[in-house]
C-alpha cells in the first residue's frame, strides 16, 4: 500500500510540475525545429485594438519565471472583450490560452501573469484580442529565455 501511495504521490507531483509551464520543452523544440512560421493572409484593421507588451522588456535578458504584462488599447469608443483573448504558441500556433488563464488575470485593460514559466530557449507568441466592434488586434512577440 505504501508503494502505491508513493507512486501516486510522484505521479501527481509530476503532473502538477508540468502543468505550471505554459509550454513544454518538447513543444518549444518542435516549434523551433520548423522554420516555416504561419503568417496571417489578411491585414489587420487600423482601428483594431493594439496589444502593447509592458513586461518583460525584450531588450534585456529574460529568465524563467518571468512576469508577462500586456496592455489592450482599443480604438475609442469601442472596448476590448477580454473573453476573446487568444495566445498561440510557436510555429504550429498551439493554442495555450487555457494554460495561461490558469495563472493570469485578464481584464478589458490587459493581462498580468506574475510568474510565467517557460523552458530555456527561443519562443514565439501570437496574441489576439477582439473589440466590441468585432475587429481583431494581433501581435507577434519573439524572445529568448536564458
Amino acid at each position: 500500500m505504501k508503494a502505491f501511495l508513493l507512486s501516486l504521490s510522484l505521479c501527481c507531483t509530476q503532473v502538477f510540475a508540468q502543468s505550471v509551464f505554459l509550454v513544454s520543452e518538447d513543444e518549444m523544440n518542435a516549434s523551433n525545429a520548423n522554420k516555416n512560421f504561419f503568417y496571417p493572409k489578411s491585414t489587420i484593421s487600423p482601428d483594431a485594438p493594439r496589444i502593447e507588451l509592458v513586461s518583460p522588456k525584450l531588450d534585456t535578458a529574460i529568465s524563467s519565471p518571468t512576469q508577462i504584462e500586456l496592455k489592450f488599447i482599443p480604438k475609442i469608443p469601442s472596448t476590448t472583450k477580454p473573453e476573446t483573448f487568444r495566445i498561440l504558441y510557436g510555429t504550429f500556433q498551439i493554442d495555450i490560452t487555457e494554460r495561461l488563464l490558469k495563472v493570469a488575470t485578464v481584464t478589458p485593460q490587459g493581462i498580468n501573469v506574475p510568474e510565467a514559466k517557460l523552458p530555456n530557449g527561443k519562443h514565439k507568441l501570437v496574441l489576439n484580442v477582439q473589440d466590441s466592434e468585432g475587429r481583431v488586434g494581433s501581435r507577434l512577440i519573439e524572445f529568448e529565455i536564458k
